[in-house]
């Protein structure tokens, strides 16, 4: 029997992923290292901020400027701000969902609360909200579970 359901927040709950990924993507060719949406969903999707920062220096081949990151925040949520939706279907799925549910992600917590803020899923789920930052070990390392 189901005790508990848990949900990632990006890409299952919120449609973010394909926001932040079309964004950073255009950063990054900014940057100098030539990419596109789809080189960075096969590529970062998933793995974290920290993960993804060292493949990109790895390319670029010198530090991300820190800015850079700031900047790249600050895009991201612009974008979240304007273009943000539900996955097609989830709020009619939780409500269909009869035992205790959570969210466990990668994301931080603050970029968690501004986008289910944003989608009116954050009062769903507040004070179940579980980052990995909370963790020793991000994704895809079991800690969070």
């Amino acid at each position: 029997m189901t005790e508990l359901v848990i949900f990632d927040c990006d890409g299952v709950l919120v449609d973010s992923d394909r926001i932040s990924l079309r964004v950073q993507a255009e950063m990054l060719c900014e940057l100098g290292v030539p990419t596109s949406y789809d080189a960075c969903a096969r590529d970062f999707l998933g793995i974290g901020m920290t993960a993804t920062l060292a493949a990109i220096t790895a390319r670029l081949g010198r530090p991300v400027p820190p800015s850079w990151i700031d900047e790249l925040d600050r895009a991201v949520r612009t974008a979240c701000s304007h273009e943000l939706t539900l996955i097609p279907g989830i709020v009619e799925a939780l409500n269909q969902i009869t035992v205790p549910t959570c969210i466990a992600s990668s994301g931080s917590y603050e970029k968690m609360q501004f986008t289910l803020g944003l989608t009116d899923l954050y009062r769903s789920f507040e004070g179940r909200i579980f980052s990995g930052d909370e963790v020793e070990h991000g994704k895809p390392a079991p800690d969070l579970l």
